[in-house]
């Protein structure tokens, strides 16, 4: 009797390890990690269970990649030094194809049809491809033909060639929609692997498939050169693949498979094809494959289901990792329902077979994971310590620093300790990347601890003297460091260096990582209830307050009391009244969210990290995503699966501001340097000389009173916040070391604790601060007595209690690191302390203070490399917004994002900045600014759906005297400045000064020039005449159009200067300086959103804005749309609530909202 999964699951459950009669390990299984919407569970899920389930190995063989491949080793490891001895095999489930060459010719015949090559564009390049079960068991146009294919590594030689292949499988010229193989890249590529025919989508069910309604024969001959092609390229590595489930084309195929296995001598290979990790998930699996779809039409696999299956037995098949004895249940019972015979020593020949080849054809072996680093960083003649030493002592002399003995003796103690670790080929590898980024763009001064390494400085990887700013290698690296360091580094433009690194190094030797991107509670909760028909309007009103819910006592939780904290999903769970009543009520929705959220959603490329190393195809099965070649595996605060397997990470991160610097210098060269077109290299030149942090006055006041005092806040780095900002005015920074503060003090912990007012308190009285002796002084006296850096605990730790500095440093780490299994090192580092503070003369009692308030102040202590670093870009921000404010505020509207390009304009309006109308005549690319350094010209860039190539058409062409001008210039391609740009530059009001007395208005313009757009002069002329009666826009159109086209919300169209002056004298405050207490405020309402309660009632979310330019969302309550009535892109003055969870509301617009004007 087949055994169930509810028999199964509880023997897991009570930990008891099943012991099967028959052998068999699962050679066929996937997992969520590279079977994105067709398997659930991480490889770890299906291992563990796979143990538990009695078996002693497990392979992992998703679909066209190895994206699952680090996990499976990872907790391979983890089980081995848990005492299971078990056994993971590396495997793949190729795409396979007999010829791409044949393929391809298909594809690029498809191609030239214009309609069919939109259609293939459409389906981008992803390292996510989504299993369409159903449709790869039939028949395949060639265009989509691809039949699966498993392939298991043998040994690393094997495993090597399997990366090889699917590296290749990804490569441009084999990838539509699915990565490929075929025989030839087999034949290159086969040493080492071991293959089988795989399932009802696989080589053997690809000819049942295509040659079923020929009769047996043609089906039987097609299966005969399959599988003289495989022998011919595999020989006796080759196995004839057959399952168990009940399906009746299964029992067909399988006896042919038997039949041709036979004819040939192939052995039989029995596999469960599992895709989850336990017989209880099945239901899980399939909502998820349900999720994969939605939105995306019905898979062929789905065909009429619209709801989830009552029982695994409609589906036909168990999919979990079975053992021996379940899978000769599985062949029992599945062959008598279907009514097929079987011979049985032949069948159980077959599952014991995977036994046999899991343990006498496949080696024991993890992969090779030796670090792989670029040879090419080293140059010839040298080692990479030798080459580091030199390069490094050239860089100190560079700075004319090679005679100080401080700086030599750091020099020498930070390269022995590198050297000792075995890093000197990163630093190298760390250098030649900012060789090329320095060449091409402005770099970050440092981030993160690297900032803290004279090394660094000296290669110039960091901007930062660490000796003058008090900066501690130990932070970045101790002498008993065994995980390689960790060097973020900041460019103006990551993608064009990681594009120039791939250019110059090949793509086989840079290669982006993934991020895989899981599904989440809301999302999660709201793609659940759709499929199992819950009203909309219940499902929105539980997400949209369940965070809001849940975030206030998960913050008490975990002792915040200040601060932005996401919850977990988990604690959203827990304390969301709301959340708890909606599953109570839809307890399917709760089961699967608890299986389904964390699991995969798609693949997507790193904001900045890459790995280097030569033959990255060889060493890793590369994928690709969105046309680029990028690593499968990913490395983040929850992740580390690149370093275990041998693969550094580089963090290139992008960073605005540096862009921004560079647009500011550029405006400065050209105005005051005499500079038409100022290259990089002159703008390199100037930072270098002007505001690298060597040269540049950082003690300069009037930069400090100007900017930090007066809260002159203009794109500042850092102080873009209103909290930060406010927080800032009230110290008053003299120095950077009181910026770095500012920065380290506003988080949600420091905040939480009150820090911020007891550091102001203590700045403004420093005659009040009462230090524990001179060491204490020398160290805290910078920060007013308080513990604000967490080098601060570390040296307090070395000077006062006689640890060394790499001792204060784990000190640091394990007083941070909550749960880490440090406490017998904690123990050891106290003792050692007391100690320590006894000999120095420090009674016990004050050391242990001085400990206690290490603990406390250590879960608020921010890293002081990097908050000197970044506090330098701030301070570079503020000198060029000192010293050049027209070209800072040109360069700072010019790089703001569009979501927030209205706020700058209006920040810019603040500081006295008129700003002009776009001109087709004068706008550029950029924004400029006029001679005067009063004016601020908008680009043609900002205007929405004008593309460069118009642009460049009406730049390489102007000035335009008049509309005919402008619509038959001979050297104009109107390809390129169409009917589409046209129009969004008359809309946009770039053409409001060709508009001469011959037409009567704007709109007027618009009708006769682009709406109809005329051919010839006879036609524009009729045209002048019939659209005569146009004339203007309405201010309803201009609002709408300068809204939609510019991203500028024209208030002054809206409400005059003079109003809100009044306003500001009445003490009436824009709704984004709403004051609790008054609780009257102006706005203007930009669009009104219906919804209901609960209980159906009608309510309206109103967004509106203000002088500000800040969104702001109005709940009205109770509305009676007979009674209320409110106009958009109106200023309306209102009396409203305020409260931390609902934001904004009103009971009553009639009552509450009154129209000014």
């Amino acid at each position: 009797m087949k055994q169930t999964p509810k028999s199964t699951t509880n023997a897991a459950a009570t930990k008891s390890r099943a012991n099967p009669k028959i052998k068999f390990v699962g050679l066929h299984a996937h997992s969520v990690a590279g079977s994105i919407f067709d398997a659930i569970g991480y490889p770890s899920a299906h291992m563990d269970f796979a143990y538990q389930n009695g078996c002693e190995a497990l392979a992992l063989t998703d679909h066209g990649n190895m994206n699952g491949l680090a996990g499976q080793v990872l907790h391979a490891k983890k089980m081995e030094e848990a005492g299971k001895d078990f056994k993971p095999i590396f495997g793949c489930e190729a795409y396979f194809t007999p010829s791409i060459a044949e393929w391809h010719d298909a594809y690029n015949k498809a191609m030239e049809d214009k309609k069919k090559a939109r259609a293939i564009k459409k389906d981008a390049q992803s390292g996510a491809t989504v299993e369409d079960e159903g449709d790869s068991k039939k028949t395949q146009g060639i265009l989509k033909r691809r039949r699966h294919l498993v392939l298991l590594a043998q040994n690393q030689t094997g495993l090597n060639n399997l990366f090889k292949l699917v590296s290749e499988s990804y490569q441009p010229e084999n990838f539509y929609r699915y990565p490929r193989i075929d025989y030839a890249l087999l034949k290159k590529y086969n040493e080492g692997i071991i293959a089988s025919s795989a399932c009802l989508g696989g080589v053997y069910a690809g000819n049942y498939w295509e040659y079923r309604e020929d009769g047996e024969e043609a089906v039987l001959e097609a299966m005969r050169e399959s599988t003289r092609q495989m022998v011919d390229i595999f020989g006796d590595r080759w196995y004839a693949e057959i399952q168990w489930n009940n399906i009746k084309e299964q029992h067909e195929l399988n006896q042919y498979v038997i039949q041709v296995a036979k004819e040939f001598g192939v052995s039989l290979l029995t596999t469960a094809d599992s895709h989850y990790p336990d017989p209880e998930a099945w239901k899980d699996r399939e909502l998820y494959k349900r999720l994969g779809w939605l939105g995306k039409g019905r898979p062929s696999w789905a065909e009429d289901e619209s709801q989830l299956p009552e029982g695994v037995e409609e589906i036909g098949y168990e999919l979990y990792p079975k053992n021996g004895d379940q899978m000769w249940e599985s062949y029992k019972q599945y062959s008598k329902d279907q009514g097929f015979e079987y011979d049985d020593d032949l069948v159980l020949g077959s599952i014991e077979e995977s036994h046999r080849i899991a343990f006498d054809r496949i080696e024991k072996f993890l992969p090779d994971n030796t670090v792989r680093l670029p040879e090419f960083v080293v140059p010839a003649g040298f080692t990479a310590t030798q080459a580091l030493v030199n390069f490094a002592l050239e860089g100190l002399k560079e700075k004319n620093l090679h005679t100080n003995k401080e700086y030599t003796n750091r020099l020498k103690h930070e390269l022995n300790v590198i050297d000792d670790r075995g890093f000197s080929k990163y630093f190298l590898t760390m250098k030649s990347i900012v060789d090329v980024a320095t060449d091409m763009m402005l770099t970050g001064p440092g981030r993160g601890s690297a900032a803290g390494s004279l090394v660094a400085y000296a290669l110039n990887i960091t901007q930062v003297d660490p000796i003058k700013n008090g900066l501690l290698f130990s932070r970045f690296l101790r002498s008993d460091a065994k995980d390689y360091p960790d060097i973020d580094y900041d460019v103006s433009d990551s993608m064009s260096l990681k594009e120039k690194l791939v250019e110059m190094w090949g793509e086989d030797c840079v290669a982006p990582i993934s991020n895989w991107n899981t599904l989440q509670l809301k999302s999660l909760i709201k793609d659940i209830s759709k499929l199992y028909n819950i009203e909309f309007t219940e499902v929105n009103t539980v997400t949209s307050i369940m965070m809001r819910e849940a975030t206030p006592m998960a913050k008490q939780k975990h002792g915040i009391k200040a601060g932005v904290y996401n919850p977990t999903w988990e604690e959203v769970m827990e304390f969301s009244p709301t959340l708890q009543s909606f599953l109570n009520k839809h307890p399917a929705v709760k089961t699967h969210v608890e299986g389904l959220v964390g699991q995969v959603r798609s693949c997507s490329r790193h904001a900045g990290g890459v790995v280097i190393a030569e033959n990255l195809d060889e060493n890793m099965p590369l994928i690709n995503s969105g046309g680029v070649r990028q690593a499968p595996w990913s490395e983040g605060q929850n992740v580390r699966h690149l370093e275990p397997m041998g693969f550094i990470k580089f963090d290139l991160l992008g960073l605005s501001t540096l862009k921004m610097m560079e647009g500011a210098i550029e405006h400065i060269l050209r105005r005051h340097h005499g500079y038409e077109n100022p290259t990089f290299a002159d703008v390199r030149e100037y930072y270098e000389k002007t505001l690298h942090p060597d040269v540049i006055d950082l003690n300069d006041q009037e930069v400090y009173e100007n900017i930090f005092h007066a809260g002159k806040w203009a794109g500042v780095f850092q102080f873009t916040e209103h909290g930060a900002q406010q927080f800032c005015t009230r110290v008053k920074p003299t120095n950077i070391i009181d910026v770095s503060a500012i920065t380290s003090i506003y988080r949600p912990g420091p905040l939480a604790a009150n820090v911020h007012d007891e550091y102001v308190e203590a700045k403004e009285s420093p005659h009040y601060i009462k230090y524990l002796n001179e060491d204490a002084r020398d160290i805290t006296e910078e920060t007013f007595g308080f513990l604000i850096f967490q080098e601060q605990i570390a040296l307090l730790a070395h000077k006062l209690g006689g640890l060394t500095l790499d001792e204060g440093n784990m000190l640091r780490k394990v007083l941070t690191k909550k749960g880490t299994g440090k406490d017998s090192v904690k123990g050891r580092l106290h003792e050692k302390f007391l100690k320590g503070c006894t000999a120095n003369k420090i009674p016990r009692d004050e050391a242990q203070a001085l400990w206690d308030k290490f603990e406390y102040f250590s879960g608020y202590g921010f890293n002081k490399s990097h908050a000197v670093s970044y506090s330098i870009i701030s301070y570079q921000c503020a000198w060029l917004w000192n010293y050049y404010p027209a070209e800072w505020m040109a360069a700072f509207l010019d790089k703001e994002p569009e979501s927030r390009k209205e706020k700058a304009i209006n920040i810019a309006k603040k500081f006295g900045f008129d700003i002009a109308v776009l001109d087709v005549n004068k706008s550029g690319t950029v924004w400029e600014i006029s001679d005067d350094g009063k004016t601020l010209i908008q680009p043609l860039t900002s205007i929405k759906g004008l593309g460069m190539s118009a642009i460049e058409q009406v730049l390489d062409n102007r000035p335009f005297m008049n509309a005919e001008d402008l619509l038959f210039r001979e050297d104009v391609s109107y390809s390129k400045l169409n009917k589409k740009a046209l129009d969004a530059l008359c809309r946009g009001g770039a053409l409001d000064n060709l508009v001469d007395d011959r037409f009567s208005g704007r709109k007027h313009f618009w009708s006769a020039c682009v709406v109809e757009r005329p051919k010839n002069l006879k036609k524009f002329g009729d045209n002048i005449e019939l659209f005569r009666p146009e004339g203007d826009f309405s201010e309803e159109e201009i609002i709408q159009f300068k809204t939609d086209l510019i991203g500028v919300f024209p208030i002054n169209l809206v409400i005059s200067t003079e109003t809100i002056e009044k306003l500001k004298e009445k003490y009436i405050p824009p709704i984004s300086e709403f004051d609790e207490e008054l609780q009257i405020c102006w706005f203007i309402p930009r669009k009104i959103v219906e919804k209901k309660t609960k209980n159906g009632k009608l309510y309206w979310i109103v967004e509106a804005i203000d002088s500000n330019n800040e969104l702001t969302r109005i709940r009205c309550w109770g509305v009676k749309p007979e009674k209320d009535q409110l106009h958009i892109n109106r200023p309306y003055m209102s009396r409203l609530d305020y409260n931390e969870q609902w934001g904004f509301s009103t009971r009553s617009i009639r009552h509450n909202f009154r129209l000014l004007g």
